[in-house]
């Protein structure tokens, strides 16, 4: 049955966890993403990409150029003239990360529109050159792209103007997929009168995760139907001279972009048509100021033959956006990083394969780790399961650092964690249930403590015993079977089984273990089966709450008119034999030793002291902070030495008791065999004449007796 309840919860846990897993990778939720996301970016700072210089520069608009040229945004005149000395340091290709969407407000034409001038001032200023036209002129035949911002809404007239572009685009593959690009509704284009003067016209617009990272360029976007390429795209495509951009389509029936190729130049992309960005740490030689340009501090050697993208790093400008290095970076840098790329060969990609691989590896793992949670031991299950994880992550890492693959070992781990932690719990339970059906079945017969024991250490239930040292309470109960013939047997046995149930539950309350009942006899084992160093005084604070509970219940019988008779105690420790002993087919778990008949005799020995408890001085030794008066040093019947016996006191000492002090004092000299004894003893026998042991040593002295040496002849 166990078996068969181990296969089935084996079976369809393994189903669950390989339906939510296949769904958790096909859906992949935003939270997933997202947590995914961090992981490669935390890859990226362990090991971002190494800076190898490339021909590419950034024309930077930065705090120091503004305040030597002025607020932005400039006069078209500087950018022209920017223009114009980029093409005269041998710019392979020049990318303006900038919108030229309105006129330039400082040309003559827009003063003399603006400001109430006198009618010749404002006719000379009509004359000038316009400063938009300037600017286009200086883009004539100048390698230069454009760029245009793409935006979600629909376009404010059906009429507004497109974007102008040069590119073409061809599919290859599996056929023409616009709907896998990342869609928009509208672009707001740059002035006409630039557009027809450029060489390219490219997207600026990036499409940021949720988090707002960059981690992606786009290369190619969607309006509507129209297809556009990103400033990075076409800055590639004029630098080097191609006519086409070829996109790459997977194959039919699935929407997704695996490459573009411009030139000799092949990129892997998302299925998206994005370039992973794998950033380096900041590179001030990437950078150079648009000042120094503008006063012509720049060498020509540094700009020849480069693609060049001019954008701003100034805070004022607003183009700053958060990369994979959780840094800061001016959005210009995103494009020029994308281009180094390009041009070096060193990609981030995520294969085809990467899904079908991660889907294979899921299921064996979740497999795996749910038939180990159900059938290993919890620590070999739990180290298999930490070494699977560490072996996907590590994967994960290495793929990354080594290849520069994208492997999604987030949504894996998680699903062999919750399949791991699902099944571990169902076996939990399960293991509880049949613990908790053990306990209930067998705390009838055995201990409870007992019970605990045997269901932590089932390789403890066999036969033979090992060396330990323990302490045990023998009681016994005084005149029962004179009780028995004096009223009906039910109402005894009734009696009794109340009287049992209480003590064996003081018992367990003080964590003793049952060692067996005998009629109205009970022995308690302290420190076996698990050992208890301060067994012996559990042992005598266990026996004192027995002696309060045995008097009381004998007293409420007796007023009731039943001659329920008193409890005699009897305490001891000592090393035994502990553990299985019988057969093959039955044993029985008990402790085998001198001291356990021992612990017997100072029970019966209470019967020639009249006291009710003795306990031996080897459990005394360390519970000698509690209160108790000295015996004597009895010679018990069939033993050689003598035994250091005690009376331990309750909290109420009964009045009928001489003084703890007082007693302690007459007793000295009887250990001394002092003279003075017999008078000392004499004198409390005569205040105190029910006192058991006052009146045993003043009977003794009495009778020539000297010493504390008692000699009791029977059992």
């Amino acid at each position: 049955m166990k078996h068969l309840y181990q296969r089935a919860m084996a079976f369809w846990l393994s189903l669950l966890g390989l339906t939510l897993g296949l769904l958790l990778l096909v859906s992949d939720p935003l939270l997933l993403q997202a947590l995914r996301y961090q992981v490669f970016d935390q890859y990226q700072r362990w090991s971002p990409r190494v800076y190898q210089a490339q021909p590419v520069r950034i024309i930077d608009i930065d705090e120091a150029s503004l305040q030597r040229i002025g607020q932005w945004p400039w006069p078209r005149t500087q950018v022209a003239d920017m223009v114009q000395r980029l093409n005269e340091a041998g710019a392979a290709a020049i990318g303006l990360d900038i919108l030229f969407v309105e006129p330039d407000r400082t040309s003559p034409q827009a003063v003399a529109q603006r400001w109430p001038l006198d009618p010749q001032t404002r006719q000379t200023l009509l004359q000038l050159p316009d400063h938009d036209a300037l600017l286009g002129q200086a883009l004539a035949d100048r390698f230069v792209v454009l760029g245009f911002s793409l935006q979600r809404e629909r376009p404010a007239r059906p009429d507004e103007r497109k974007p102008a572009l040069t590119a073409r685009f061809v599919w290859v593959g599996g056929g023409a997929q616009p709907q896998a690009l990342h869609g928009f509704e509208s672009a707001v284009a740059a002035l006409e009168v630039l557009e027809r003067q450029a060489a390219g016209n490219g997207a600026l617009t990036f499409v940021p995760d949720a988090d707002g990272v960059v981690r992606r360029v786009p290369l190619v976007l969607r309006v509507g139907d129209q297809l556009v390429p990103s400033l990075v795209t076409e800055t590639l495509r004029v630098g080097l001279d191609a006519r086409n951009v070829l996109l790459r389509s997977a194959e039919q029936g699935r929407a997704a972009v695996e490459e573009v190729r411009i030139g000799d130049l092949t990129l892997p992309t998302t299925a998206t048509g994005e370039l992973w960005l794998h950033y380096t740490e900041p590179v001030p030689e990437r950078y150079i100021p648009a000042w120094k340009l503008l006063e012509g501090q720049v060498d020509p050697a540094l700009l020849q033959g480069h693609l060049v993208l001019v954008g701003s790093s100034a805070q004022g400008l607003m183009d700053l956006r958060f990369n994979s290095l959780g840094r800061i970076m001016p959005g210009v840098e995103a494009h020029a990083q994308a281009l180094e790329q390009a041009l070096g060969g060193h990609f981030l990609t995520r294969p085809t394969w990467a899904l079908g691989l991660e889907a294979l590896l899921q299921a064996i793992g979740t497999v795996l780790l749910v038939v180990l949670a159900i059938y290993a031991r919890a620590l070999w299950a739990a180290a298999a399961g930490a070494v699977l994880v560490g072996a996907a992550l590590w994967g994960s890492w290495w793929a990354f650092s080594s290849h520069g693959l994208l492997l999604n070992s987030v949504i894996p781990v998680l699903v062999w964690s919750a399949a791991f932690v699902v099944a571990s719990l169902a076996h939990h339970f399960r293991s509880e249930q049949q613990q908790r059906f053990i306990k209930q079945a067998f705390a009838r017969y055995v201990s409870p403590n007992r019970v605990e024991y045997l269901v932590e250490h089932p390789q403890d239930l066999n036969l033979g015993g090992q060396r330990q040292t323990c302490s045990f309470i023998f009681t016994d109960l005084a005149g029962f079977t004179t009780l028995m013939e004096k009223i009906d047997p039910g109402e005894a046995v009734e009696l009794l089984n109340s009287y049992l149930e209480q003590m064996i539950a003081i018992a367990f309350k003080h964590q003793g273990t049952l060692d067996r009942i005998v009629g109205d006899a009970v022995a308690i084992m302290f420190s076996a089966p698990v050992p208890q160093p301060d067994h012996p005084r559990r042992a005598l604070q266990c026996a004192l709450e027995m002696h309060v509970f045995a008097s009381r219940y004998a007293s409420e019988l007796q007023a009731r008119g039943i001659p329920f008779g008193h409890t005699r105690l009897g305490v001891h420790s000592g090393e035994v034999i502990v553990g299985n002993f019988g057969g093959k087919v039955i044993f029985d778990y008990r402790a085998l030793g001198d001291p356990v008949n021992t612990a017997a005799r100072l029970e019966s020995a209470n019967k020639q002291l009249g006291t009710r408890i003795c306990v031996s001085g080897h459990t005394w030794a360390d519970c000698a902070d509690l209160p108790a008066r000295p015996i004597g040093r009895l010679q018990l019947k069939g033993k050689s030495q003598d035994l250091a016996v005690f009376e331990p006191l309750c909290a109420d000492v009964p009045s009928a008791y001489a003084p703890l002090a007082e007693y302690q004092a007459a007793y000295e000299a009887l250990a001394q065999a002092d003279e003075e004894a017999l008078a000392r003893f004499a004198d409390l026998a005569q205040r105190y004449p029910a006192d058991p042991l006052v009146r045993l040593h003043h009977q003794r002295l009495s009778q020539g007796e000297r010493g504390d040496r008692l000699v009791l002849e029977s059992k």
